[in-house]
């Protein structure tokens, strides 16, 4: 129904509406973390974005919704009553990095794309780089991400994530947030 681009073992892009891509979610990270040297370190889940704007609220509801379904074993940063945006991503970065011993961390962000792509979840390896649909210069995160393409890029960015379907960006939520939950390190 949805095609699926060419994933290898290093990344993943499903469409948010598969039956079967929080599982898949939950492999992709499976097999990711499986090379990276993750003994005795722990893992951080870094939400990022805002609940002031619809398009970029997806990292704090995956925030939110991991924090009620239980830590599943990772530290979670970035929620909707304590959101990980532009202003505090430094801090939170250093605080993360003095608190937590060479930690996996784990970025989630909202993203612009095509509009063939608009629903997709992407898991790939290495950093993310948030704020880039707004032209803002914030540090690179994580060593493996999770993105969903909430809307169209190209024009107006801010507006479009403005006027983004609080739906879409939940529903997508959810299924990141059961992927990660479902995940046992």
């Amino acid at each position: 129904m949805f095609p699926e681009l060419a994933s290898s073992p290093e990344s993943l892009s499903v469409h948010y509406e598969d039956p079967m891509s929080s599982a898949k979610i939950q492999h992709s990270l499976a097999n990711l973390l499986g090379t990276i040297n993750s003994m005795h370190r722990d893992t951080v889940v870094l939400c990022i974005g805002t609940d002031r704007s619809t398009g970029d609220a997806l990292g704090p509801l995956v925030g939110s919704r991991l924090r009620q379904l239980g830590s599943c074993g990772f530290h979670v940063f970035g929620t909707l009553d304590e959101p990980v945006h532009a202003i505090n991503l430094v801090n939170v970065l250093e605080y993360i990095k003095s608190n937590y011993r060479n930690p996996i961390i784990i970025a989630v962000d909202a993203c612009l794309g095509n509009s063939d792509r608009v629903g997709y979840i992407n898991v790939k390896p290495g950093v993310l780089h948030p704020g880039t649909a707004l032209q803002k210069s914030l540090p690179a995160v994580g060593d493996l991400h999770i993105s969903g393409i909430v809307n169209v890029g190209g024009f107006l960015e801010h507006l479009v994530l403005q006027n983004t379907r609080l739906s879409l960006v939940f529903r997508m939520a959810e299924v990141i947030a059961y992927g990660l939950a479902g995940f046992k390190r």
